[in-house]
């Protein structure tokens, strides 16, 4: 977990007007909020919040987003209010965490009640802000990557397919290709782990003839963009 000065020089690292003191009191705020509670993990509850925000930060958002990433489960999970991080925070941030507050609670309203399809339009359709949006997604990402540590297995299968469903399509619309990929592998591996298990082996098997026939057909386009005065780097993906 990310300590508070780690994470305020990571931000520091692209943005140089940042106001410190910010992040220090939304963490220092976090801190307290979550004090008494505990992840499925077991761990404190603090580590999610932070993880959040740390995505975000590579993400390269602004404070703002960053500071409602470290609180964005205050106003759901403790006794927080909206009036009290907006005495601290300001109306911006208090705004976001309330946006993404609202989006939790369509969650459990209407995936019971809705298709996948109408749920994306509805988290759209009542985010006003597009940092809404992206806390969600993070504060998602994150939830995924510790999904194993849910007991449940009808509650981890509930949120996997949710996730597959609703929030890797969400991130494609928003143009986030590396989330999307991430979620939609997460999901695939709660849902179905021995076909993912299955893709995955044979991948490796093919890995080095698909890396030398890539390289091979790279040094043709190369050249012969080359020779029209075109200079190039060819990348790929599997």
């Amino acid at each position: 977990m990310l300590n508070e000065e780690d994470l305020i020089k990571k931000v520091k690292n692209y943005n140089r007007f940042l106001n410190s003191k910010t992040l220090t009191k939304a963490y220092s705020f976090a801190l307290k909020a979550h004090k008494n509670q505990k992840r499925d993990s077991g761990d404190p509850y603090l580590i999610h919040p932070v993880a959040v925000a740390d995505i975000l930060s590579d993400l390269k958002l602004d404070s703002a987003t960053i500071a409602t990433g470290l609180l964005h489960d205050t106003i759901e999970d403790t006794q927080t209010t909206y009036s009290s991080v907006k005495k601290e925070f300001g109306k911006e941030v208090a705004d976001l965490v309330d946006g993404v507050t609202k989006i939790s609670k369509l969650e459990e309203k209407v995936t019971k009640n809705s298709k996948a399809e109408n749920f994306r339009k509805l988290i759209l359709a009542t985010s006003k802000d597009i940092r809404v949006l992206l806390v969600k997604l993070a504060d998602r990402l994150h939830n995924m990557r510790t999904l194993n540590y849910i007991s449940d297995t009808s509650r981890r299968e509930r949120i996997a397919k949710e996730t597959m469903e609703i929030y890797a399509p969400l991130s494609d619309r928003m143009g986030m290709n590396h989330i999307r990929d991430e979620l939609e592998d997460l999901s695939f591996n709660a849902l179905n782990p021995e076909a993912r298990k299955l893709i995955v082996n044979k991948l490796s098997i093919n890995r080095i003839n698909r890396e030398n026939n890539f390289k091979n057909i790279s040094l043709i386009f190369e050249k012969l963009l080359l020779e029209h005065g075109i200079n190039s780097k060819i990348i790929g993906r599997e």
